[in-house]
């Protein structure tokens, strides 16, 4: 048997218990692995809730999480690149809060990155360059980019600056100065934000990406001058305004991600905040942190 963090029904933090479970075993093409980080993502949240049960039915007990980084311990039926001992990061099959988790798509974890900047890009990282690729912004276009203190806006601000796209960033005040070290112009939330933006940018708007989930979608349009290069991986309200809502669909997925995230993270050209790293025990406080906004950054959970 092996620890996990189960759940039974939809509900608050309080449905996440702490369980003995059988080990999962990796089935053809994946791998298993000894957890050494695991992500902590608001989607997680949103499954634990029933939020997306009408896109994803969960099979209780469920485990929850699906990035994680650690230890190659078993291999599935045809693969070969990697081998027992391994050090990998990557999206789980069944959940990743557990001490052992079966890996679906995975990389090699570079040496120069720690456990929890290994588990924290798979999701994030994944979603920064799938928007980045539907929005089609190319070098000299002009992005803003609403969320860009969080986990996904933050990693979209760096590969589009990367790019040498100009990128107008709109956060919190308290990620101002954070969002401006990345490359963006930083643009503070609040009421009449298209002038605000305007203010700071008077030309052209070519794309938007809300990675926020604040209801600013009317504004994202009025700023393209349209929907169909404005998208939204937070605010489910996006068909509504003409706009495209990317994240639950499975194939839809920038498969490519990992190697990618891998490369830049070892070499020094991508930036993360860790917000904050409780054990695998604590799951329950995660979420509840993470639900009522409490940290910035991204959240860990470190099964030992």
């Amino acid at each position: 048997m092996t620890t996990a963090i189960t759940y039974d029904r939809f509900g608050g933090p309080d449905v996440l218990t702490v369980n003995e479970v059988e080990p999962p075993v990796p089935g053809p093409g994946q791998i298993q692995i000894e957890v050494r980080a695991a992500g902590v993502n608001l989607v997680d949240a949103k499954l634990r809730r029933g939020d997306l049960a009408h896109v994803f039915a969960p099979h209780f007990p469920a485990i929850p999480g699906t990035e994680a980084a650690g230890v190659v311990t078993a291999i599935g039926e045809g693969v070969e690149e990697v081998s027992v001992g391994d050090e990998v990061f990557g999206v789980a099959a069944n959940g990743s809060y557990a001490q052992l988790a079966v890996l679906s798509h995975w990389n090699t974890k570079p040496a120069a990155i720690g456990w929890d900047m290994a588990a924290a890009l798979p999701t994030i990282g994944e979603a920064a360059f799938r928007t980045l690729h539907h929005l089609a912004v190319q070098p000299g276009e002009t992005l803003v980019i609403h969320g860009a203190g969080g986990s996904v806006g933050s990693v979209a601000t760096q590969l589009a600056y990367a790019r040498g796209i100009k990128v107008i960033g709109t956060a919190g005040h308290d990620d101002l100065a954070y969002v401006g070290s990345l490359g963006a112009v930083a643009v503070p939330y609040g009421d009449e934000l298209v002038k605000r933006v305007r203010d700071q940018h008077p030309g052209r708007i070519d794309a938007v990406l809300d990675a926020s989930g604040a209801g600013v979608l009317a504004a994202s349009v009025q700023l393209a001058g349209g929907p169909d290069r404005v998208i939204t991986i937070a605010d489910e309200t996006g068909p509504q305004h003409g706009v495209r809502f990317t994240g639950p669909d499975p194939t839809d997925r920038d498969r490519t991600a990992l190697r990618k995230l891998a490369a830049l993270a070892e070499n020094d050209q991508l930036r993360l905040r860790i917000g904050s790293r409780y054990r695998l025990t604590d799951a329950r406080q995660a979420h509840s942190d993470m639900e009522q906004r409490l940290v910035r950054g991204k959240l860990i959970l470190l099964p030992s």
